[in-house]
């Protein structure tokens, strides 16, 4: 079960819970919500294993890439070597040779930025799933603060309807 997953049983917890009279407060099983949060701690490191396993795909691209820009710009090297005794041949390889060392960095650009917009756009939800947790958790510190602010406030007042007891 992924994160997303238990934080929607952590909605469903809240929201199927026994409300408070008079109040927007509501009973939680605290065991239920602890397994719950638990499960979501579980998750978590999970997601971030996936996301390290993502970035160091991308690394491999980049790094093949970068062979593969390296082989090509090799390979024009020993054709321009090789052409090298006449005028014309050498400078049509080494147009040919710049013509593929371009085309090579242009590839290499275009999939570093395909992978940068991949990881990002994964790091993104990441943090989005990140931020639904924390505010989860700020909203269920808030209610316990709540709660805990009005045992403060001690014994309910004396009802004001009642005569006055006499002096």
């Amino acid at each position: 079960m992924d994160v997303h997953d238990k934080l929607d049983e952590l909605s469903a917890l809240v929201a199927g819970a026994r409300a408070m009279p008079m109040s927007s407060s509501c009973v939680v099983n605290r065991a239920d919500l602890l397994e719950a949060l638990d499960d979501v701690r579980r998750s978590l490191p999970a997601d971030l294993t996936r996301a390290d396993a993502l970035l160091a795909d991308a690394d491999a691209v980049r790094a093949a890439a970068r062979l593969d820009a390296e082989g090509i710009v090799a390979s024009a090297h020993e054709e321009k070597m090789e052409l090298v005794s006449q005028t014309e041949i050498v400078a049509q390889a080494r147009r040919e040779a710049g013509r593929i060392v371009a085309g090579a960095q242009d590839e290499a650009a275009s999939m570093r930025q395909e992978i940068d917009d991949y990881i990002d756009a994964k790091l993104a939800n990441f943090e989005i799933v990140l931020s639904k947790t924390m505010e989860a958790v700020h909203r269920g510190r808030e209610k316990i603060q709540g709660r805990r602010a009005v045992e403060d406030l001690g014994p309910a007042l004396p009802d004001l309807d009642e005569d006055p007891p006499d002096s």
